[in-house]
């Protein structure tokens, strides 16, 4: 699956080689400054709303150049979105979470395998955001499917399994 996992935009002018390898270089490097800031945001205890926004910013700013060459989903463009999806979490932006979990399902589904917990994460966050967002039928669906994968993982009879039932019976 790497072929996948790294794929290119389909162009009528496709990219060079040495323009790929450098959004790789730029995507590395973008994920690693991400990184480091938000290390950072621990040890200064900076602003928290202002460094989301900063963090967000370079999200957004990263996958408009990493998109020119990259497709969405292509890894670099899939961590960046995880990141952005979790700043906007953090800020409780949940329609701009939403859009970001909804980019990321699809490839997750396609790279992991069918019962992966990451998937079912992401079905999981899908679930409770659009509960959230008031759209029980769409909620209802993504959690469905969070536990369809975690009852295989994790067994029927998983204590977590058990609270997310809960959870939409209480919705």
């Amino acid at each position: 699956q790497d072929k996948e996992k790294l794929e290119i935009c389909k162009l009528n002018d496709p990219p060079s080689a040495e323009t790929v390898k450098d959004m790789i270089k730029y995507a590395r490097n973008v994920i690693e400054e991400f990184r480091r800031a938000k290390h950072y945001k621990y040890i200064l205890c900076l602003t928290l709303a202002l460094l989301a926004c900063e963090l967000l910013e370079i999200c957004e700013l990263s996958l408009d150049k990493m998109g020119a060459v990259f497709e969405d989903s292509n890894v670099y463009m899939l961590h960046m979105m995880y990141q952005a999806m979790g700043v906007c979490l953090y800020v409780q932006d949940w329609e701009g979470a939403l859009c970001y979990g909804k980019k990321i399902i699809r490839p997750y589904s396609k790279h992991y395998p069918s019962y992966s917990l990451n998937v079912a994460s992401m079905w999981l966050k899908l679930g409770r955001l659009y509960m959230a967002l008031n759209n029980r039928t769409a909620g209802v669906k993504a959690l469905k499917r969070a536990i369809a994968i975690m009852e295989v993982a994790h067994g029927k009879d998983h204590p977590y399994i058990s609270e997310i039932k809960k959870e939409l019976e209480d919705h």
